[in-house]
């Protein structure tokens, strides 16, 4: 049985964060096993209220799982704060976890901040550098790249600038961008992908990004190769999209068991 662990967010209404990332592995047949970095209150019109939990606390969830468990691949979500940043990022390293998939959430699918903003020098500083793949949406890749992203162009550039921070893979989401596709681009030194999938009129989305990055993990922990993993990843992604249950009056969730239970 492979294994992965979420380091994330909880989401009261079970859309997103380690509810999503703990669906994903499972629709996938990977065990997952998370640690909680903050407390969310939320449902698909946004947050309403949320609270980091101290960093010793995330520290002693991630030695729990991986002195017993194992981890085959790691996905970070929500981190809150650069105190969580620095102390999961040393934890990641001491503990040498492999194959680390960082989603940089910095704001709710509603417009929520997440991501205090000293945590982002601190993500990029500490935790990009021992990534295997990260996966910045174009807002979030705007801020990292230091540039505006309007173009298939600009997404490649800042692919290319997010790189020399240190990760094997930037994923670049297209989902902000207009246009009958929604085209993602993937990095690494070797290459340069477009992932194409037909753009879905809807609003219900909520946890898209989570559940992608967890999907790619999953992938990863079953031994796929970086471009494979991400591209079964968005296939999978734009399968739960598409099989939405249409929950909610906001942003609704995904179907995460589309393809039914592993």
């Amino acid at each position: 049985m492979h294994t992965a662990l979420t380091i994330a967010g909880s989401d009261s209404g079970g859309g997103a964060g380690i509810q999503a990332d703990l669906k994903t592995f499972a629709a996938h047949g990977v065990y997952g096993t998370s640690a909680l970095t903050a407390v969310t209150a939320q449902n698909t019109l946004g947050v309403t209220a949320w609270v980091a939990l101290a960093a010793d606390m995330v520290i002693a969830q991630i030695e729990a799982v991986a002195g017993d468990i194992g981890v085959d691949a790691v996905k970070t979500g929500m981190l809150a704060n650069a105190a969580i940043v620095e102390a999961v990022a040393a934890t990641i390293r001491s503990l040498d976890l492999p194959q680390l998939v960082v989603d940089p959430v910095m704001v709710a699918k509603g417009g929520d901040r997440l991501l205090e903003e000293a945590a982002i020098d601190a993500m990029r500083t500490e935790l990009f550098p021992l990534a295997h793949v990260i996966t910045p949406n174009i807002p979030e890749a705007e801020v990292l790249a230091g540039m505006t992203i309007g173009s298939l162009g600009d997404m490649k550039e800042a692919g290319r600038r997010i790189l020399k921070i240190g990760p094997r893979v930037v994923l670049v989401k297209g989902g902000h961008l207009e246009g009958p596709e929604s085209v993602d681009v993937a990095c690494s030194d070797a290459e340069i992908v477009e992932i194409r999938e037909d753009r879905v009129p809807t609003r219900h989305t909520h946890g898209t990004g989570c559940t992608l990055a967890s999907a790619i993990a999953a992938n990863l922990a079953k031994g796929l190769k970086d471009m494979d993993a991400i591209r079964a990843a968005r296939a999978y992604v734009q399968g739960a999209i598409l099989n939405a249950p249409r929950i909610g009056r906001g942003h609704g969730p995904l179907s995460h068991f589309w393809r039914g239970v592993y």
